[in-house]
């Protein structure tokens, strides 16, 4: 987040060709333009990691609801019919229950929506880490053509000419300007905010208990086995159990055999990186709540939990660049197609995911909209 201030000046001049702006529509943002009593310092829960606040853009309770109802507000489409929420719906851990989301005029993308879920805690962004920023992250669906299709001038436009949205942004960042970056910083504010923290697993940390003895029901302990070892290697894609269960800071990208050669070719990071040994590698999902946040996979071909254990036990393709823990269990790979597992053992890591379900995520009205 240190270098957030080039990256962001970096991305926003890419679309100056759009619209001509005044300098005076840029103003720097420092910490000096947020009202200091309203910084929130004590964020995140105490099993968790710890949050490092951005330096150009930190917490503030003004700035939170600010983002919120930006998030919400279908105002920041061009034809003020398709919000965030539209893509990002709480009830379904804040992603979209369609293979692929709906933009304005009915425009329709070509992968699946990720969860919005503790990205305070992640470094990169969307399923092929094409931003480093989570600023970034919160603004390019507003300018993106097949999603809200706006321009930074009619949105700032519409803000500025609103009844109540000047007096908020003043509010939230202490100048009476509105801008691109104001706009950035407040939905970037609210997003850090969305955090799901009190799942079973949640308590199964939080009590340093032994899984044994607190996984009551027998399918969930076998399960969790499964997942936490050699039998499921699970692990080591979904192993930041305390924050994410996704490896969002080491090997975030990874290739799971989703694809043979042909179809992977110049997908995923490939996009970003243009590095042949980089196609087919994708975001690590984060897992919580996943019993809300299908389809799944980047194209959302799975619509059920049982459909991707499936693939992952008989449905594995192997490819150049799929990860080296498949190679590991080559014998089960060309035997079953991938983990070979039986149906006791599927049904088994069904239950434990469903273990990493937040329903007070999912209800809580803070995360709700707020009109």
């Amino acid at each position: 987040m240190k270098r957030f201030s080039t990256i962001l000046f970096i991305f926003f001049a890419f679309f100056t060709f759009l619209v001509a702006c005044d300098d005076d529509d840029k103003p720097v943002i420092t910490n000096k333009d947020v009202i200091p009593d309203t910084v929130i310092t004590n964020f995140g829960p105490s099993h968790f990691s710890a949050f490092e606040q951005p330096d150009n853009n930190p917490l503030t309770k003004r700035g939170v609801e600010l983002g919120r109802m930006l998030f919400y507000d279908p105002v920041l489409s061009s034809d003020s019919t398709i919000s965030c929420a539209s893509c990002h719906n709480p009830s379904y851990s804040f992603t979209d229950n369609k293979k692929y989301s709906v933009g304005v005029n009915g425009a329709v993308g070509n992968i699946q929506a990720m969860a919005i879920v503790n990205l305070a805690w992640q470094q990169k962004f969307f399923w092929n880490g094409r931003s480093s920023s989570l600023e970034i992250q919160a603004i390019e669906p507003v300018l993106n053509p097949i999603e809200m299709h706006e321009t930074p001038a009619n949105v700032v436009k519409k803000l500025k000419e609103h009844a109540k949205y000047p007096k908020y942004f003043r509010s939230a960042f202490g100048t009476d300007e509105i801008t691109m970056e104001h706009i950035a910083r407040a939905l970037a504010q609210f997003e850090r905010t969305i955090v799901s923290q009190n799942s079973k697993l949640d308590e199964l940390v939080i009590l340093n208990a032994s899984p044994a003895s607190f996984f009551t029901d027998p399918l969930e302990f076998e399960g969790f086995n499964i997942f936490m070892t050699e039998r499921g290697e699970c692990f080591h894609c979904h192993g930041g159990v305390r924050t994410l269960l996704t490896n969002s800071q080491v090997d975030v990208f990874r290739n799971n055999g989703l694809m043979n050669d042909g179809e992977q070719t110049g997908k995923g990071l490939y996009e970003v990186t243009g590095l042949t040994t980089d196609a087919g590698k994708f975001k690590v999902p984060i897992l919580r709540n996943a019993e809300f946040s299908g389809p799944y996979m980047h194209d959302g071909r799975f619509n059920t939990l049982e459909e991707v254990v499936e693939f992952y036990s008989t449905g594995i393709k192997e490819n150049n660049n799929i990860d080296p823990i498949f190679l590991k269990n080559l014998d089960r790979l060309e035997q079953f197609g991938g983990l070979g597992l039986s149906t006791r053992e599927k049904q088994a890591l069904v239950a434990f995911l469903k273990t990493l379900t937040d329903t007070t995520f999912i209800n809580n009205k803070s995360f709700r909209s707020p009109f």
